[in-house]
């Protein structure tokens, strides 16, 4: 797969391409469906499928300091793109002067100077353009003078979870929040994963007889809400079943808000400097302070055991 970040990037004899625009932050089930639908157009007529996303979010250009948590990096959102079948991912600088593109100008430059759509895949509530003034009727009216059509592709409805609404990433966001991992799996189509670098921490883990990754996240990372999950760990390729601690550990004062997995009968791990992914499959209990280290340790093996126990169901599914 091909990833450009820029217009200047892709290649001058670029041919025709069917193409879908979005934050797609996350990938969810509702993005799986646009951009399969892309996917599929773009074989039926033997053209690559091209998706166009935005770095930073277009919100923090628009209203600085109201980036939202971000559910998957670029290069996550990429690799899951990937494995969609796209065959080419265009990152745009969102700048304030890009911001400033009216929807007719954004379609010429991106979609037809650069891209040479044939066909545009969107969801119904697609908006681009200065002050978001475009939408799907406008991109369709457009298409008739520019030689591309347009699709649009209406999006399922979550299950409990959502409670009967459309799939979203802004909804995906708040479950993850609340600490509701297993909702947001639901949407997401897979659990929901943190990034970052594992650095030294305090090392009380290791103290207490489970060495924990502390996990630097990404800026703007979802964090679910403080508390103990299950989920696994990935380190160098390999997954291993995890207890995940997320908060400022408050038996022993802490203030820093804090990632840690505990890599379940690993022994002699060391993963500093590494760059690791963490899955959270289930949530099990809340953050407490404990009267006692010795409350604490036995509640630490029983999150173990559960945690365990979790994980192995799911792999055994």
């Amino acid at each position: 797969m091909q990833r450009w970040r820029g217009l200047e990037e892709i290649p001058q004899d670029w041919g025709r391409s069917v193409v879908t625009i979005g934050s797609y932050d996350g990938v969810h089930r509702g993005h799986q469906l646009i951009i399969g639908r892309a996917v599929e157009r773009a074989r039926e007529l033997g053209v690559p499928a091209v998706v166009v996303t935005f770095d930073p979010h277009p919100s923090e250009v628009v209203r600085p300091g109201s980036h939202p948590p971000l559910l998957a990096p670029h290069h996550r959102r990429a690799e899951l793109m990937g494995e969609l079948g796209v065959d080419a991912v265009l990152v745009l600088p969102f700048t304030a002067g890009f911001s400033q593109l009216s929807p007719a100008d954004f379609i010429v430059k991106v979609l037809v100077d650069k891209l040479r759509a044939r066909v545009v895949v969107e969801g119904p509530n697609f908006r681009f353009g200065h002050r978001a003034a475009g939408n799907v009727d406008y991109l369709a009216e457009l298409g008739t003078t520019y030689d591309y059509e347009v699709e649009v592709v209406d999006l399922y409805v979550t299950g409990e979870a959502g409670g009967g609404q459309p799939f979203s990433s802004t909804l995906t966001r708040r479950l993850v929040a609340e600490g509701d991992v297993e909702g947001a799996a639901e949407i997401l189509g897979r659990p929901h994963r943190v990034e970052g670098v594992v650095v030294r921490g305090a090392q009380r883990g290791r103290e207490l007889g489970y060495p924990t990754a502390n996990v630097e996240t990404l800026p703007h990372t979802a964090i679910p809400a403080d508390g103990v999950y299950a989920g696994w760990l990935t380190a160098d390729g390999e997954r291993m079943p995890a207890a995940i601690s997320v908060g400022t550990n408050p038996q022993f004062d802490g203030t820093e808000r804090t990632v840690e997995a505990y890599a379940i009968d690993r022994v002699g791990l060391d993963l500093y400097g590494l760059h690791v992914a963490v899955d959270f499959l289930a949530y099990v209990r809340g953050q407490r302070k404990f009267d006692s280290i010795e409350a604490l340790l036995e509640a630490m093996a029983d999150d173990v055991k559960r945690c365990r126990a979790l994980t192995a169901e799911y792999d055994g599914r």
